[in-house]
């Protein structure tokens, strides 16, 4: 590398061969796709022309995998008996064709929901009946 920019390597996790030895400035794209799913932390070690060193790093959380999500059962829940789950996993795919199928996580029905339905129900109910009694000739 030339003398005059300064340089950086690009260290993955406690790896002690650099994943990337750079001159600054630089812009570049860096691939997760290949690295396990999970926390992992990149170091950057800058040197200068003076050879001083700098460090600095980088925590982040790679999800490349597929998607979960559990419906029935939360983080800290406590739970006895019979508990029933509905799990989904889905992927991105290649990202250049939509896969509807599995795409989306179905959900039970919010209670909100079924006290609006019963609310409604309801008043149907009771404007059915006393529209039926005010026709002539019933009662």
């Amino acid at each position: 590398m030339t003398k005059d920019k300064s340089s950086v390597f690009l260290f993955l996790d406690d790896e002690v061969t650099p994943l990337a030895e750079l001159e600054t400035p630089i812009v570049f794209d860096f691939d997760t796709s290949k690295l396990t799913d999970g926390e992992h932390i990149l170091k950057i070690i800058s040197k200068s022309t003076l050879g001083r060193e700098g460090i600095r790093k980088i925590q982040f959380t790679v999800k490349n995998g597929p998607s979960i999500s559990v419906e029935g059962l939360k983080e800290n829940d406590i739970v006895d008996g019979v508990l029933p789950l509905m799990i989904n996993a889905y992927d991105k795919g290649n990202q250049k064709s939509f896969v509807i199928e599995g795409s989306e996580t179905p959900q039970t029905i919010p209670v909100w929901i079924w006290i609006i339905i019963i609310l409604f129900a309801g008043w149907a109910a009771y404007y059915g009946i006393t529209y039926f009694y005010k026709l002539p000739g019933i009662m």
